[in-house]
């Protein structure tokens, strides 16, 4: 009669945990990762030129994480354009909308701008690139800062200012200027020595940035208030 063998069983092994879900905490503080590695890749190559590969190693996640959290590069682009332009145009606009002597307004303005860029000196080269080369991005700024009314809302800011300043020219106050090119004027001197920092150390000399920045943020106020008065 022929043995029979009995084979022994493995025994199973042990479901595994699921995996845990990261905590809030940790989900921002990769996604803020995130935005800061592409941010720098973004300006030393543009977005056109950028990887996710790259911004991937830069960020010290892989690639699917990084499309987990932005499905795309221009995903990824808008939310750093949205981060960058967002630290500047709305807060200029509602200074010049407040009912602020203009003079008081011109020196916040002013102080925002370079006490802004001090910190984030890549903003004024990366937002001209991105409005120069994607200028329907300018709708995703208006959409943050509210939409429709967020852009009826700097209309209207420009054309109070407008009727402001037309009030002071009739008063003899200032020399007549729109608002238009009051504002452009305004943006202009406080945002130039950033996106020319390269040659104004080179051609100008100009080797002590931070005592640079100081006398301008002095100084810059006075000389626009000198440009409006007749």
């Amino acid at each position: 009669m022929a043995k029979t063998t009995t084979r022994r069983r493995t025994p199973a092994a042990p479901p595994r945990p699921a995996a845990k879900a990261p905590s809030r905490a940790a989900d921002a503080d990769t996604e803020r990762r995130i935005l800061d590695a592409a941010r720098q890749v973004f300006i030393q190559r543009g977005t056109a030129g950028a990887r996710m590969q790259e911004i991937a190693a830069e960020a010290g996640v892989n690639q699917a994480l990084l499309h987990y959290y932005f499905r795309s590069k221009d995903a990824l682009a808008l939310a750093v354009f949205r981060e960058a332009a967002g630290r500047l145009f709305p807060v200029l606009m509602r200074i010049l909308g407040s009912d602020q002597p203009l003079a008081t307004r011109i020196t916040q303005c002013v102080h925002h701008y370079i006490d802004t860029l001090r910190e984030h000196p890549f903003l004024p080269g990366y937002v001209l690139a991105e409005l120069t080369f994607h200028p329907e991005r300018i709708d995703t700024l208006v959409e943050q800062m509210g939409g429709t009314q967020a852009r009826e809302a700097m209309q209207a800011t420009v054309a109070q200012l407008d009727r402001e300043l037309a009030r002071a020219a009739r008063a003899r106050e200032i020399r007549p200027m729109r608002a238009q090119q009051f504002i452009a004027n305004l943006a202009s001197l406080c945002v130039f020595p950033f996106a020319a920092r390269p040659m104004l150390r080179h051609i100008l000399g100009v080797d002590d940035w931070d005592r640079f920045l100081d006398a301008r943020r002095r100084d810059l106020p006075e000389f626009i208030l000198n440009a409006l008065r007749p």
